[in-house]
């Protein structure tokens, strides 16, 4: 069984819209670095709609010392305009990314020259080298458009054998779902690390709200647990603690590759977890 301590650990953030979400992501960023992560990731909004606060964010944590790792979606892109992002990623030393489908948003957006993800990971493959650590999104409970778990397996294995070198999952409360997932893709020949992607209990409501919108099953025994809180915010805490870290140490003890966090711009939480999962300073 491998110990905390020696799984990479990482954390996910989402470009701020005001100046003072900018400061306080400074400070978390501080916060998270100093338990040595293996690298931010930032999220890039529907159609290209957050790109220029996505490259400052992911500048600001590439000048604090930290690896970044901007996301790239295929919705609303053009060759020209992801090749034009690149080299703006390469003339700052920023050389991995998480490369995305992305939802298609309501409104004028459209698809863009790239369908799918895995023809986004060949198109950097060939027009950047080798040089690129391309992370892709999985779904070990299945992507909520996708009708068959077959057709997402095969469509998952597809990003992977086009150039992927690791994929890092939608958030999800099943350990089981994710064991099983590396299992049948590893089944079909994908064999790159598939890294938990780990949604803290920020707020309860919102998630479960997301969890029924993207198909992501949360144990009925933790939902009528938390709605049986109520209003008692600390008890919500101190619960919702206790479930993502034992969640944290099946993955790890099941030989997961690393941990990912989505902080949601906030350091409490994620800090906490990490240190229960012995993290940082003993």
């Amino acid at each position: 069984m491998s110990s905390p301590q020696s799984v990479p650990i990482s954390f996910e953030f989402f470009p701020p819209n005001t100046p003072v979400g900018d400061d306080k992501l400074k400070d978390v960023v501080r916060q998270l670095g100093a338990l040595q992560p293996e690298f931010f990731s930032v999220t890039y909004g529907a159609g290209g709609s957050t790109r220029e606060k996505t490259l400052n964010t992911v500048r600001a944590i590439a000048q604090a010392g930290f690896e970044a790792a901007p996301h790239l979606s295929c919705v609303g892109s053009t060759r020209a305009g992801i090749a034009a992002i690149l080299d703006s990623y390469r003339a700052q030393n920023i050389r991995r990314l998480v490369a995305l489908r992305g939802d298609l948003p309501s409104g004028t957006a459209t698809a863009g020259e790239f369908r799918y993800a895995g023809e986004l990971v060949q198109f950097v493959r060939e027009t950047q080298g080798a040089d690129w650590f391309i992370e892709v999104a999985a779904y070990p409970e299945y992507h909520p458009e996708q009708r068959y778990s077959q057709r997402d397996l095969q469509h998952y294995v597809d990003k992977v054998k086009r150039g992927a070198n690791s994929a890092i999952t939608q958030f999800f409360f099943n350990p089981d779902a994710y064991f099983h997932f590396v299992e049948q893709t590893r089944a079909l020949g994908a064999s790159v690390p598939v890294v938990p992607g780990i949604m803290p209990f920020h707020n309860f409501s919102k998630i479960a709200q997301f969890s029924a919108r993207d198909g992501i099953e949360i144990p009925r025994w933790v939902t009528l647990k938390m709605e049986g809180f109520m209003d008692d915010a600390a008890s919500i805490r101190a619960f919702g603690l206790d479930v993502i870290t034992q969640l944290c140490e099946r993955l790890i003890a099941g030989g997961a590759p690393g941990i990912h966090f989505y902080t949601m711009n906030q350091s409490a939480l994620t800090l906490e977890l990490c240190r229960r999962l012995g993290y940082g300073a003993s």
